[in-house]
């Protein structure tokens, strides 16, 4: 369960919805739904009519809540103010606290702070005191010994070291916007009456579900009343307050919400779950929060929507409403310039505009890529294809559809199907493949391996097909069927550290290319993990080598998230950071145990002669998915398998080039590089010559041989984004030269220059050929 999410246990898509505000939380919840009801608020006609009508002109009071809110409210108080005294009695020892104040401003590391501190007395917000003040104005939260997020007026509870978290960083942000989000919801419980849903933070801010009385809806005229409830909770500086309540006193507590009922029904554990209330509003939440609503200066609502209940169309239709808020006005101002530009770089937008792609409802999720926009798929996989031939990748095709036997076995059955699209084939169970992985255990065990052969690097550029969420779709970022460059390599232990440093040079290889500065994560071993802890510090130890060793040649530093990892094994996750400063996670490198076994993989050492294998043992699989994997016999050993991506899905890599690039490509990859306009029919042919040398060299030429003016032409190829456009009349048809306006030199846009035609065409083809960002010759 997430502590960013409103709603502790219910599994959201990261992405925010489209127009339509359909998200569709994660499929693998449980399927039981809450049941549906025709008076959908039978509950709130027993609270007080009187105050169903907005009173904007009057302040709100709990007495002017509808009598379910109230007896929730009251509820709350009783137990906290349980809570407190028992508190009040416990033992108050003194702990052991260190406050790691990370970097400077010069960048050198802040010495670590001893404080005193009492158990269940002193709070992280306590300490602030100790931190310069430019950085303690920012902090929103505080993490306990670099794992737990952990709100700043909650007491302490053991011996630990604190840091704390500025807004400025994805967790800040994430805290300060879910906080916003409770926020948003006090305000709408208070106009509407409304039974909320969930309400987390997102890419850009957050949003809130709910349900209105009789069907209502939320119309923009309502924007502004909500955003003056807001205000004025602001003022009031509403403290959030934590409390731990039981499953028996939540049931009572919201019992009332048939939507809070599904959740602490369905999806949170046996001890219950914490709540936080602030001001009016008491919601299921893990948190943790900002101390108070005074942090929030600027607050506005974006857009409202309709959505659907857990994702489902056969559910409930609730009422969306997103919102965005900052710890300073200027910010927001800010947020809204980076808001026009990035819709001017948006590259549903600029696909349409481009000729690049399109989308049709006979097939939602999956990309019509038209002959530009597969221009620069091909741009791109070719790229991938020459460093692979550089770095000994050898390119394999695997069937896009399996028996779900091979599911079961890989383990993807019992946690993914539901991911999966599943055919009825022949009476049984297939599913076209959502990762290559499995195929790729079964190309390696198909015959004998030796360590010879190993390193041995299988990439795959198959099409995959992922059952995402209607809602969740999201032009080309989340789609359904996409193909990604992905690899798989089988190796030894002790080759580890070397594949993983051989990785990160690929990985500046290949963004170098583009600019993207990329930042390194390493997650460790997970709570819940398979294999042994001795296996897992080995490869852990092994990562971080490479990692260590990547920062000593100036690759940067990296971060440790301890205890992310997957439950087969340590990963790399790689962020890049495009020309509008937002992350994007495209490649990732992960270190997996557990195919290599669920497939009995082996390879001869050549330690001793290599004996024939065993028979496998008749002890089956709990999963019915055959026999239990053996030990390797003498003189064999299972091979490390590494899953890596270095650009990830294609399609998620050209929408965030598109909008990196705001529509004007490279060279090198660009579909439009070269628009040839011929100033008078006359040089019509000369036009059409020059065009035919360029695609003889496997450049993209066109010509505009139209009746349009020649202003008219050399707009129309602005436009468009020529990456250079030549113009020819007689005297350039004469001198054998081309008149060249550079897209991105604006000198050369009213008068070209003249260039010999075979000048241009070599320093075109250096500039294809070096793949340069710069659109110069």
């Amino acid at each position: 369960m997430s502590g960013q999410l409103n709603e502790p246990a219910l599994p959201l898509r990261t992405k925010e919805a489209g127009a339509e505000g359909v998200e569709k939380p994660n499929s693998k919840q449980p399927k039981s739904k809450p049941q549906k009801s025709k008076e959908l608020h039978a509950e709130q006609s027993k609270g007080d009519s009187a105050t169903i009508q907005d009173t904007e002109s009057k302040k709100t009071t709990t007495s002017q809540l509808p009598d379910f809110i109230q007896k929730r409210n009251q509820l709350f108080d009783e137990l906290k103010r349980k809570h407190d005294a028992e508190v009040l009695e416990k033992e108050h020892p003194v702990i052991n606290v260190v406050l790691d104040l990370g970097l400077g401003k010069d960048g050198i590391p802040i010495p670590a702070i001893p404080v005193a501190a009492k158990a269940w007395e002193s709070t992280a917000g306590s300490f602030l005191k100790h931190v310069d003040k430019d950085i303690s104005s920012d902090v929103v939260v505080a993490k306990v010994d670099g794992k737990e997020l952990w709100d700043l007026h909650r007491p302490l509870e053991r011996d630990c070291r604190i840091s704390y978290i500025p807004f400025t960083s994805p967790e800040g942000r994430n805290v300060f916007w879910h906080s916003s989000a409770h926020v948003l919801g006090e305000a709408a419980e208070c106009q509407y009456n409304c039974l909320l849903s969930h309400g987390p933070p997102v890419e850009q801010g957050f949003f809130y579900d709910m349900a209105i009385a009789g069907g209502q809806v939320v119309k923009e005229s309502d924007w502004s009343p909500l955003e003056s409830k807001a205000s004025k909770f602001f003022k009031e500086k509403q403290s959030f307050d934590r409390l731990h309540v039981s499953i028996p006193d939540l049931k009572e507590m919201f019992g009332y919400s048939k939507y809070k009922m599904y959740y602490i029904e369905n999806l949170l554990p046996p001890e219950g779950s914490t709540v936080y209330r602030c001001g009016t509003l008491v919601d299921l939440c893990l948190g943790p929060h900002i101390q108070n609503t005074s942090k929030i200066k600027a607050f506005q609502i974006m857009k409202n929507s309709s959505c659907y209940f857990r994702g489902d169309k056969d559910d409930d239709s609730l009422q969306r409403i997103y919102g965005v808020a900052f710890p300073d006005k200027k910010q927001m101002t800010e947020h809204k310039k980076f808001l026009e530009e990035a819709a001017k770089r948006d590259h549903r937008r600029i696909g349409i505009e481009q000729e690049l792609f399109f989308f049709n409802e006979m097939s939602p999720g999956s990309t019509f890529l038209l002959p530009h926009g597969t221009r620069i798929f091909n741009a791109l996989q070719k790229l991938l294809r020459s460093e692979y031939q550089k770095r000994g990748y050898s390119e394999v095709q695997s069937p896009n559809m399996y028996d779900s036997d091979l599911w079961k076995r890989s383990g993807h059955w019992q946690h993914y199907s539901d991911d999966m699209f599943v055919l009825d084939v022949e009476k049984k169970k297939w599913a076209l493949k959502p990762m290559n992985c499995p195929g790729h255990c079964m190309m390696f065990s198909h015959r004998e391996r030796s360590y010879r052969e190993l390193p041995l690097r299988m990439a795959d550029f198959g099409v995959l097909h992922r059952n995402e969420a209607s809602g969740a779709l999201n032009g080309m970022t989340r789609v359904r069927k996409f193909q990604q460059d992905d690899t798989h390599i089988f190796c030894t232990q002790d080759q580890i550290t070397e594949e993983i440093e051989g990785l990160f040079d690929f990985l500046k290889c290949i963004y170098g290319l583009f600019g993207f500065p990329f930042r390194l994560n390493l997650s460790t071993r997970p709570e819940k993990f398979l294999g042994d802890i001795a296996t897992w510090d080995v490869a852990e130890s092994k990562l971080k080598d490479a990692l260590n060793s990547f920062t000593a040649s100036g690759g940067g530093q990296w971060v440790l998230n301890e205890g992310d990892g997957a439950f087969y094994g340590p990963k790399i996750d790689i962020t890049i950071s495009d020309a509008l400063r937002r992350d994007w996670q495209c490649a990732t490198i992960q270190l997996d145990f557990q195919l290599p076994q669920n497939f009995d993989l082996e390879y001869m050492t050549g330690d001793t002669p290599a004996k024939a294998k065993s028979a496998a043992p008749d002890e089956a699989r709990e999963d019915g998915a055959g026999a239990l994997p053996k030990t390797p016999g003498p003189g064999r050993a299972r091979p490390v398998m590494i899953h890596r991506a270095i650009i990830g899905s294609f399609e998620r890599f050209m929408a965030i080039l598109t909008e990196h690039f705001a529509g004007k490509w490279p060279f090198w990859i660009s579909p439009r590089q070269v628009l040839v306009i011929p100033v008078m029919p006359a040089v019509n042919d000369y036009a059409q010559e020059v065009q035919r040398l360029f695609k003889a060299l496997k450049m993209y030429a066109d010509v505009d041989v139209s009746g349009n003016t020649m202003q008219k032409k050399i707009r129309t190829g602005q436009l468009q984004q020529y990456n250079f456009i030549f113009v020819v009349g007689a005297k350039e048809k004469e001198s054998q030269s081309v008149n060249i306006r550079n897209r991105d030199d604006q000198e050369t846009q009213a008068q070209g220059e003249l260039v010999p035609l075979d000048e241009a065409i070599n320093k075109l083809k250096a500039l294809k050929k070096e793949r340069r960002l710069l659109n110069a010759v």
